[in-house]
Formats: structure tokens, sequence, C-alpha cells
């Protein structure tokens, strides 16, 4: 029969319900009858004290008090619950037979105290540090998440008990890179007693320097003969670097190069500069260096204008492939120049034949033939010429000239 009445109201006149409360919250207890019939309602506490019988309180524990009564209903409220009231707790209705039925309260206790331990304050770039987050003294036992920035990581987990009360710690392994540094580390708890309770620690992470070599002049276009070359290294890293300097790779530096700090300097540029130029940074942890290839170009030709001469020479400049900027704006200068050859020796050549068909035509201009003195060239003396020439006074008249 007892078992019965543990049946939570089913078939029963009487309906309750389980009650969750964070320690130290109130917890409200609700004894219901379905159909009333102006029975006794009164409600009991885990060692079957009697809290409330209709509206008395014969209980002297004061955080008890009553919410409501009619006969319908005993509410009760109990205030800054704490993990001893957790238990059992029994609504009765006096009928015939007697009915009861039992409510339980379940205490949840948030973690004291959330905290998070690591191995180093400052690690090096690829060192693996350990990192511990705890949350202690809950009920029920926490669940811990660990997150990098907005990134979520897996983390192992150990759990001990203590009385009532459940301590969790959490191991977090974790690599660490120069991208890592001031990146905060979040232990973040999982409680149905508390919401978004979390802490954090910001990584710490040294690393040797990065270094890049920028040229500062010529902006644009190839290094070329007789010219200036400036470049400028920079160097980054944790701690900062304290060391900075310039070599030639392979080769001695040239006597005419300035270094001055950062700064590299050629104020006149010739072929035997070719190399590789080297900027090297340290700092405690580290030594990197970047390298910046120079190839030294010819200065560039200016192609003269087409003149009147019988010879003309045209030069063009000899390009070298090369991967830095500015090679593109000097091949098409050379286009340029094989244009403008082209088109003077062109204009050159038809200058060329004018003036060798105005002297044919000079040289043939004045040539005309005529009939008058036809046959004076075979007479014996000059009377019989000047008969021959004339051919007799009736055909003088006749006589006619054609120039051609």
């Amino acid at each position: 029969m007892h078992d019965l009445w543990h049946a939570r109201g089913d078939g029963q006149n009487l309906v309750t319900e389980d009650v969750t409360v964070v320690e130290g919250d109130v917890a409200t207890i609700s004894c219901r009858v379905k159909n009333s019939d102006d029975s006794v309602i009164q409600l009991l506490n885990p060692n079957r004290q009697t809290i409330y019988f209709r509206d008395f309180r014969p209980l002297k524990d004061s955080r008890f008090q009553l919410v409501n009564f009619s006969n319908s209903e005993l509410r009760v409220s109990l205030t800054n619950v704490s993990i001893s009231d957790e238990g059992r707790y029994f609504c009765q209705l006096y009928t015939d037979p007697p009915q009861e039925i039992y409510t339980t309260i379940t205490v949840l206790v948030p973690p004291r105290n959330l905290v998070i331990d690591i191995e180093k304050e400052t690690a090096v770039e690829g060192e693996e540090i350990e990192l511990n987050c705890t949350a202690m003294a809950s009920r029920p036992a926490t669940t811990i998440r660990w997150f990098k920035g907005n990134k979520e990581l897996t983390g192992k987990s150990e759990v001990e008990r203590w009385s009532d009360m459940y301590t969790v710690t959490s191991q977090l392994l974790l690599k660490v890179g120069r991208e890592d540094d001031g990146v905060p580390v979040i232990c973040l708890v999982d409680h149905p007693a508390v919401k978004d309770l979390q802490t954090q620690r910001y990584l710490e992470v040294m690393y040797k320097p990065q270094v890049r070599v920028s040229q500062n002049y010529p902006l644009q276009g190839l290094t070329r003969e007789g010219e200036p070359l400036e470049l400028t290294c920079t160097a980054f890293g944790k701690p900062q670097p304290t060391d900075m300097r310039w070599l030639r790779v392979d080769d001695e530096m040239p006597q005419h190069v300035v270094v001055s700090g950062s700064n590299l300097l050629i104020s006149n540029l010739n072929k035997t500069d070719n190399g590789t130029y080297r900027c090297e940074a340290s700092n405690a942890v580290g030594k990197s260096h970047a390298d910046y290839m120079l190839f030294v170009y010819d200065p560039p030709t200016t192609i003269p204008p087409p003149t009147t001469t019988t010879t003309t020479t045209t030069t063009i400049p000899t390009t070298i492939t090369d991967s830095r900027a500015g090679e593109e704006g000097a091949i098409r200068s050379v286009d340029h120049a094989v244009v403008g050859g082209v088109v003077a020796v062109v204009v050159f050549a038809m200058l060329c034949l004018l003036i060798i068909l105005g002297r044919y035509f000079a040289r043939h201009k004045g040539t005309y033939f005529t009939h008058e003195a036809k046959g004076a060239d075979d007479a014996a003396d000059a009377d019989t010429a000047i008969i021959n020439a004339e051919g007799g006074q009736n055909n003088s008249e006749e006589k006619k000239e054609y120039f051609i």
C-alpha cells in the first residue's frame, strides 16, 4: 500500500511536481487536490515531520512560509535552500483510505571557483604547453569546454567527489605558434546552475624575427648601371630584434656600398655589384634573414632622329629576362626603338629613289630632231652643201620642223 502512495498521483486525487532549485534560492512545493471534498491536506519533510497541517505550521523552521491554502491546494515556499534540504517531501490527503504522493527537491550547486593554470607564462614558438582548468565544489559535476579564440578545442577531464560535491579538472595540451601570441584561451563551464561562467588566459608566445627587404629606389623599373639603389630591411619578432646586419652572400660587400642601420645604399651601380644581398636579424629566440637578388642592367640607349646622310645606324638595347618589376616596361621601350629605326630606313630609301629619278629625267630633257640639214654632210664644198640642204627652190616652203 505504501508503494501505491508513491505512484506520483497516478489514479489518485493528489497532484504535485518535482522541484529543482539552485542553492540559496527559493523552492516552492505545491500539493493540489483534483476533486476537493474538504479533506485535510498536510505537507511533511524528508524526516516525515509535519511542516504544514492545513494552514498551521507545527515545524519551527521559519524558512517555510505559507503561500496559498484552500480546499484544493496547499502551497509552501522554502527560502535560502541548502544541500541539507534536498530529498523527498510528502503531500498527504486525509481520505478513506488516505492518499500520499511525494515531490523531490534537487539542489544545484554552481562551481565555487574556476581557475586556469598554465605550465609556462611565456612560451616559445613550436613548444607544446599544458593548461589546466579546475571547477571546484559543484553539484552535479560540471562539463568543461576549451576555446582558443573562437575555435573549440578538446581537453581531457577528471572528476573527483568530495562528500556530495564534485571537483572537475580538464587538461589541454596546446602547441603554440607566433600567430597565437595575444590570443585568449577560454575555459567555459556547462552547468545547470549557472550560465556563461568562464575564465580565460592570454597566451604569450615568443618567436624569432620575421625579416623583409623592400626596394626604396628605384621605385619601379630595372636596376640599371650608373643609377642608385636603396634597400630597407624591416624585422618583427618577440622580443623585438636587437641585432640587424647586411651582408653579401658568397662574396665580400663592395667598398662603395653604404650601410646605415637597416638601410643599404649603392649610389652608382655597376655590374660588379651583381649578387645576393642578405639582411639578418636576431633576438633571444633565434635568427632569421631575407635575401635580395641584384642584377644590374645596361643603361638605357637613346635612338638618334633620322638624317639625310646616306648611312643610318640604329642601336637596340639588349634585354635580359629578370624577375624583378620593370622588365615589361623595358621591353616596350625596345619595341618602340625598333619601330623608329625601321621608319627612318624607309624614309631614307624613298629620298634616294627620288634623287635618282630626278637626275635621270634631267639628262634626257633637251633632246630634239630636225631634217633641215639632211644631205649637207655629204657635199664636196660649201655651195654644194647649201644646194643639197635646200633641196631646190620648189621644196623650200614645204620644210617643217619636228620637236620631240
